[in-house]
């Protein structure tokens, strides 16, 4: 299995080569040279594999560099119940990403349940196991540099503190995030972590670590490495949960392998949902995939339409859902990519005009490509129907969910066939996002042990203006 780059510059590299970096030197996203095709037997042969094993059949299949028993090993330390088992369910580790029944054949996924209490802990743990092992196999050390809306900041760190030869520079919008957010983050002490807030929205924050992956000679220097989604190895790891949904939905329903099942997904750069574009692509049975926005609507607006047309700082809105206060879905790359047939050319031609304050529509035909063969549907919520869809789920079925996942369940009730198992992706624990449900529902929500008093821990970050220079200086400050 060889990697390539959605713009065509970049010499086909195995995983680990790939696994360490951000960007590919031409400025694109590293992706497969093919993705890996199942069959039905081997769809079967996964039906009834519990997490840690099916990881594996999966995994396995993107990585050939790493021995089989290493691999095994370090999936096998990551997806463990002790890891996963602090949220509302007491998980066992055949069930990391167990479901909840809503009503019918409407699913939760539960993928909230790791250390930070966001899905990104389902793949950030692998990742900081995967970097320690090829660090010390290559004998390296990285600097990562990253940027977060919100959960990616706290799982990275949470993954990375204390692995050697590791050091995590993490860039997050000042005042933009919950403060249950910012003290996981702010809170740690670590020394290998930094925590940088930037004055502006996300997209200032992951602009400028384009910006350092673009420079080739000081991300050589430094040894500059990423974590964000657009990191494959994120990636890879995020495809593993959309085949343990969809088995634990078709023995739920008594569908029979083979069947179909819709899977719905909040939204901001398009790293989870890209996962289950890829899932659908090696075979897995997926019918519709259906994108869920904020009031930064981007994304909804090309499913709609075809057309990306990224908004600047002064459109992008600040949310009660913060995660995807978005505007550059920066993995939507990877699945236009495949849209267009994979003409590396005219996908970095499309990335200039976006890169350059533009964007692009897609031809009439590419649309209707884009909703009928790959499935893609999509919704926006504002403030108002997070809170009411809170309630609503809440009142009917006992359950808490955040607000992420409240803009979740508007766009499956929206798209919902009543003939095909929905199942929407969770985006973390409310516990996050405390004002907003108390707001909803009149009570606290559910804490997890351990976690009382967070945001009175003191805290450690620097704030900083939203300049890539000012970046490069810390971080040659902070390694000198």
């Amino acid at each position: 299995m060889k990697y390539i780059s959605t713009r065509g510059g970049m010499n086909a590299q195995a995983f680990s080569d790939i696994l360490l970096g951000g960007l590919a030197p031409d400025g694109g996203l590293s992706i497969p040279e093919q993705y890996p095709q199942l069959s039905q037997a081997d769809l079967e042969s996964m039906a009834t594999l519990n997490y840690r094993d099916l990881a594996f059949a999966v995994i396995s299949r993107f990585v050939d560099d790493i021995p089989s028993d290493d691999l095994k090993a370090l999936i096998n330390k990551t997806y463990t119940a002790e890891v996963y088992c602090n949220g509302r369910s007491k998980n066992q580790a055949d069930h990391i990403t167990p479901l909840i029944k809503l009503d019918g054949s409407l699913y939760i996924q539960e993928l909230s349940n790791g250390p930070t209490l966001a899905f990104k802990d389902m793949a950030m743990q692998l990742l900081g196991n995967l970097f320690e092992y090829v660090l010390d196999k290559k004998g390296e050390q990285i600097n990562i540099v990253g940027a977060t809306s919100g959960d990616t900041g706290s799982a990275a760190e949470y993954a990375m503190r204390g692995k050697r030869g590791v050091n995590v520079f993490m860039l997050s919008p000042f005042g933009k995030m919950s403060p249950f957010q910012r003290a996981q983050m702010f809170s740690l002490q670590d020394e290998n972590i930094f925590n940088l807030s930037v004055h502006g929205f996300f997209d200032a924050c992951q602009d400028i670590v384009k910006n350092i992956n673009k420079d080739a000679e000081f991300k050589a220097q430094y040894k500059i490495g990423a974590v964000n989604s657009i990191n494959w190895g994120r990636i890879v790891a995020q495809v593993v949960y959309y085949f343990k949904g969809y088995f634990a939905t078709i023995l739920a329903t008594g569908k029979k392998v083979g069947d179909k099942v819709d899977f719905c997904v909040p939204s901001g750069n398009f790293g989870n949902i890209c996962a289950g574009h890829i899932a659908r692509q090696m075979g897995l049975p997926i019918g519709q995939l259906v994108v869920a926005t904020n009031e930064n609507d981007v994304l909804d607006e090309f499913f709609k339409t075809g057309g990306y047309h990224p908004r600047d700082v002064a459109n992008t809105f600040e949310t009660t859902s913060p995660s995807m206060d978005i505007s550059k879905a920066s993995n939507l790359e990877r699945f236009v990519f495949d849209l267009i047939g994979r003409d590396s050319a005219r996908l970095a031609a499309l990335w200039t005009e976006v890169e350059s304050g533009g964007g692009f529509d897609l031809s009439p035909a590419e649309l209707a490509l884009m909703q009928d063969s790959y499935g893609f549907k999509s919704s926006a919520s504002n403030h108002s129907d997070r809170i009411a869809h809170i309630r609503e789920v809440f009142e009917k079925y006992g359950v808490q969910i955040d607000p992420h996942t409240a803009d979740g369940f508007k766009a499956a009730k929206a798209h919902r066939n009543l003939a095909v198992p929905m199942v929407i992706m969770e985006t973390a624990l409310p516990a996050k996002f405390e004002d907003t449900m108390l707001e909803a529902l009149k009570q606290a929500p559910f804490r997890p042990k351990g976690l009382a008093g967070l945001e009175a821990l003191p805290q450690r970050f620097e704030a900083i203006d939203a300049d890539t220079n000012l970046l490069k200086k810390y971080i040659v400050d902070h390694l000198a």
